[in-house]
């Protein structure tokens, strides 16, 4: 008989640690395992990608933008929906503000984390039991398959700097004690996470994320990327617009090229909460037809292809598939020096490490201009850098033997 594995993550919108849960689908032999999807707000796009022999178990589904302002709509719908669907209104009220307090102890405000107790209590339990369970991100994910999923085994997967990102004990209420296995995506992944929670070292493995390098290559050859004709140099981001990724900064580091006279343009993929304050400043700063959000594509990787230079200055990091494309295409990367990132980039060798301050990525984006030996060079150490084994996916299958 076939193995049956639960998959659960927060959204399925356009972002790096849905994009690698689905190429871990794709490795999975559909004569050999029975897998099933749940998607804790039941929205977005890349549920058109799912592999076919995959189940969706949401009756209740929108293939928008999380980050679209439709989307946004209909994440206020789930949320007030999550709140009356199977009762328990004290522990929903009570979550929001143990979540609502750490937030004001932390001195900052993130909605989601607002949030995922309500939705993953509110969701739509599954009826059936699984030999294993993977809660695929944090938050919202890791609570619905804690409490609400019946499996033999369970796993759960860490993309981000834990403490940075403002998780704390007291939101998750001990969650983690229900997996047998957590997986950190990289080694400083795995380093942060324990430093919240010591106790669980001998259960906590490192498992990187798996890249197509093969398919990522035939997607570059595709049609797509830059339309506007632009002759001098091209810098690439490709992220959410949100805190994390500092885009204000770098905003402030293209006034500084813009003025000191480099003929460049900054090209950002993506969308997000973050937009309008964005496009102020952009305003403010001058920079309409220098730094340009095209929102977001269904196929970025003819965008890494062209560009000059890609830049991935973020405040914090798990671990990029943003560099790792970028890697598989060779480009020129420069990054910030902030955990994630310098496990992924060796500085002087496959990319640069930047100060995250407009000083600190004007200096490096300059000195890769000035020298195309130099970006030649470090984007050729890129596409040579490996990019995951197919085979840490027996950590996660060992589970069901």
């Amino acid at each position: 008989m076939k193995k049956k594995i639960l998959f659960v993550i927060n959204t399925l919108g356009r972002a790096g640690a849905e994009m690698a849960m689905l190429e871990l689908m794709r490795l999975l032999p559909e004569e050999e395992y029975e897998i099933s999807v749940y998607v804790v707000l039941g929205q977005g796009e890349l549920v058109r990608e799912l592999p076919g022999h995959v189940r969706l178990l949401n009756r209740e589904y929108r293939d928008t933008s999380v980050l679209s302002e439709n989307g946004r709509r209909h994440i206020k719908k789930a949320v007030v929906r999550s709140f009356f669907r199977n009762g328990k209104w004290g522990r929903k009220l009570w979550g929001m503000a143990v979540a609502a307090n750490e937030m004001r102890r932390q001195k900052a405000f993130r909605a989601d984390k607002l949030f995922w107790r309500l939705l993953s209590d509110g969701g739509e339990y599954p009826e059936e039991e699984y030999d294993l369970a993977v809660a695929y991100l944090e938050g919202g994910a890791t609570y619905f398959t804690a409490d609400h999923v019946k499996a033999g085994k369970k796993a759960a997967f860490v993309h981000i700097d834990y403490g940075s990102a403002g998780y704390t004990r007291k939101m998750d209420r001990d969650c983690y004690a229900k997996f047998d296995r957590i997986f950190g995506v990289s080694e400083e992944v795995r380093t942060a996470f324990l430093q919240v929670y010591p106790e669980w070292a001998g259960k906590t493995q490192v498992f990187h994320n798996i890249i197509n390098r093969d398919r990522i290559l035939e997607m570059a050859d595709r049609p797509g990327g830059f339309s506007d004709r632009f002759a001098g140099i091209r810098l690439l981001t490709v992220g959410r617009l949100t805190h994390q990724k500092a885009y204000d900064v770098a905003l402030g580091a293209m006034k500084k090229l813009k003025d000191a006279g480099y003929r460049a343009r900054w090209y950002v993929l993506g969308e997000g909460d973050q937009r309008e304050s964005l496009e102020r400043q952009q305003k403010s700063l001058g920079l309409e037809r220098d730094f340009k959000l095209l929102g977001a594509v269904e196929n970025p990787y003819p965008y890494y292809r062209q560009c000059d230079i890609y830049v991935h200055a973020t405040r914090f990091e798990g671990k990029s598939i943003a560099i790792q494309e970028a890697q598989a295409l060779g480009c020129a990367i420069i990054a910030s020096d902030c955990n994630g990132n310098r496990e992924q980039v060796e500085d002087g060798v496959d990319g640069l490490l930047c100060e995250l301050s407009e000083d600190g990525i004007f200096r490096c984006v300059a000195s890769l201009i000035d020298d195309k030996e130099k970006r030649e060079r470090l984007g050729e150490a890129a596409g040579k850098r490996p990019l995951g084994n197919t085979e840490e996916m027996q950590m996660l299958l060992s589970l069901l033997q």
